[in-house]
């Protein structure tokens, strides 16, 4: 049981993460910040 209780915690933590990296390209002042938040999140993800 406690094997699925991490597997739930750990894909709700990387959903939040998901939602505040959205959120803050959502929110970013310039262009130029929006993609590299963009990028970040891309690598980021491609390392998993």
């Amino acid at each position: 049981m406690t094997n699925i209780a991490a597997r739930l915690r750990a894909r709700r933590a990387e959903a939040r993460t998901r939602r505040a990296i959205n959120r803050a390209i959502d929110n970013a002042a310039t262009a130029t910040m929006r993609q590299e938040l963009t990028a970040i999140a891309q690598t980021r993800s491609r390392r998993r």
